[in-house]
């Protein structure tokens, strides 16, 4: 697995989560348990992971539906 974003934001992250697996890409959203080490408030990021082989076809899909500024580097 590969990281492909990190994110504060619930909606980015199930919005990630669906594309990828509507494209049959296997993701995991690591770091979502963290929230109970934070306090709730939302500090930590979490991580979405996808298949490393496929980590271009998951740029491209998070580019194309706009969201390319919350790409890792």
């Amino acid at each position: 697995m590969e990281e492909l974003l990190r994110t504060n934001d619930p909606v980015t992250v199930s919005f990630v989560e669906t594309l990828m697996r509507e494209a049959g890409i296997a993701v995991l959203v690591a770091d979502q348990n963290m929230s109970v080490m934070d306090g709730s408030i939302g500090v930590l990021p979490r991580r979405i992971l996808v298949e490393a082989g496929r980590i271009d076809e998951a740029r491209r899909i998070v580019r194309d539906a706009g969201l390319e500024k919350e790409l890792k580097d």
